[in-house]
């Protein structure tokens, strides 16, 4: 038996529960892994309350898909990972399917990465998913490069951060915008070049400013809504407009028309598209193990929830308040 989260109604963080399960032996091209921390994120949070891209199809529902652990056994056809190997789950599967909010857990042997050498359960629980998703929308598609301006929003996620990190790793410029002045410092001590504080500043104005009227050649926006138009007006001709969040919760726009039709791309991105494509993943897996090493890149943690407090871990997240990578840690 294995103490497992999972929710038998849609809502909010109180909906989860801590039960005792049957983890079973893994199947065909699966591994079932001992879980040592969990890395949360903010599409649990929207799957729990049935605000996710993917429905919840049945109830009771598992979570999650970032974790750290210790390889148990593996399935049959599965080549590459042997028991007490430790490894990180990553975003590749529907959390219909599978849900690392556990003690044990089955996952697709596709869906793990080997945990490089210095790296603990906690940071290999928190590093990939902001990795992966920063690496695979601004230089995988985006294509950014040396000399490029990024702006950013929602900079203090674990993902806004790794966007800043990544950013400075290719030799472009981060601008990270932030709502309030209490993370300003932090956000230039992790490397942003220039912070906004978008309650104070007007965001499209001060971009243009910073780039000399140009604006940037990239904006990575996690927040969407009507604000959309705002920050596209800031993306220098021909520049992208990378969508990987809805936060604002409100519809987007298009923003193209009321703008003129400017030289604008609009993509949205999701970090599915490189855990499931086995050679994005191959390639994002060498970039982020190249920075780690380097000492470049790292996984920036706000705060650890033992299992028992899960609902506290979400609420936390829900808080606004965090900075980085909220992880909840697995004993027993």
């Amino acid at each position: 038996m294995a103490r497992t989260v999972r929710f038998h109604e849609i809502g909010g963080p109180e909906v989860m529960r801590l039960e005792d399960l049957e983890t079973g032996e893994p199947g065909p091209g699966e591994v079932r892994i001992r879980v040592e921390a969990i890395g949360v994120n903010r599409a649990e949070a929207l799957f729990r309350s049935g605000e996710y891209i993917e429905p919840v199809k049945r109830l009771p529902a598992r979570l999650g898909a970032e974790a750290a652990g210790v390889v148990e056994a593996v399935g049959p056809g599965v080549s590459g990972f042997a028991k007490g190997q430790p490894v990180s789950s990553v975003p590749a599967f529907s959390q219909n399917d599978y849900g690392v909010y556990a003690e044990r857990a089955i996952v697709p042997a596709a869906a793990l990465l080997r945990r490089p050498d210095g790296v603990d359960a906690v940071s290999g629980a928190a590093v990939w998913m902001p990795y992966l998703t920063a690496y695979g929308a601004l230089v995988e598609v985006g294509g950014m490069r040396a000399g490029d301006v990024v702006a950013l929003n929602a900079a203090s996620s674990g993902v806004g951060l790794a966007a800043i990190h990544t950013a400075n790793r290719v030799g472009a410029t981060p601008i990270a915008v932030t709502r309030t002045r209490a993370k300003r410092e932090r956000l230039l001590e992790e490397g942003a070049a220039e912070v906004i504080v978008s309650d104070e500043e007007d965001v499209p104005v001060r971009l243009l400013a910073l780039t000399g009227g140009r604006g940037a050649e990239y904006a990575f926006d996690a927040v969407a809504g009507p604000g959309v138009t705002d920050l596209a007006r800031a993306v220098a001709p021909g520049g992208t407009l990378l969508l990987y969040g809805a936060l604002s919760g409100r519809p987007t726009p298009y923003p193209g028309f009321d703008l003129g039709m400017p030289a604008l791309n609009v993509r949205t991105y999701t970090v599915l598209e490189t855990t499931r494509d086995p050679g994005r993943l191959r390639r994002a897996e060498a970039f982020v193990v190249s920075g780690l090493r380097a000492g470049v890149f790292r996984a920036v943690v706000d705060r650890l929830f033992p299992l028992e407090d899960v609902v506290g871990a979400h609420r936390h997240m829900e808080s606004g308040a965090r900075f980085g990578k909220i992880v909840v840690t697995v004993t027993g």
